[in-house]
């Protein structure tokens, strides 16, 4: 009898972990497609396969500063749309 319950109840608390893993990765997993449908998320610089690592560090340096030039460039013409409004 006693052995009965313990099997009984380990089944119990095995189906209740087992749902709250699958409500947890199915919040995740629409965290992720929100995430990846927002533009405003900063996408993850493609590196080319070939190269050393000074290559590509090099690579992601000139990315990283390009990106940072095109937004300063936008913040500077959307003060400026601004400042042309008033």
């Amino acid at each position: 009898m006693r052995a009965l319950f313990g099997v009984v109840s380990l089944l119990v608390v095995l189906a209740i972990v087992g749902l709250i893993s699958v409500k947890q990765l199915k919040a995740v997993n629409r965290v992720g497609t929100a995430a990846s449908a927002n533009a405003d998320v900063a996408q993850v610089p493609q590196m080319s396969g070939s190269g050393s690592v000074r290559d590509q560090a090099q690579q992601l340096q000139q990315q990283v500063a390009n990106d940072v030039t095109k937004a300063m460039n936008q913040g500077a013409a959307a003060r400026q749309q601004e400042a042309d409004k008033q």
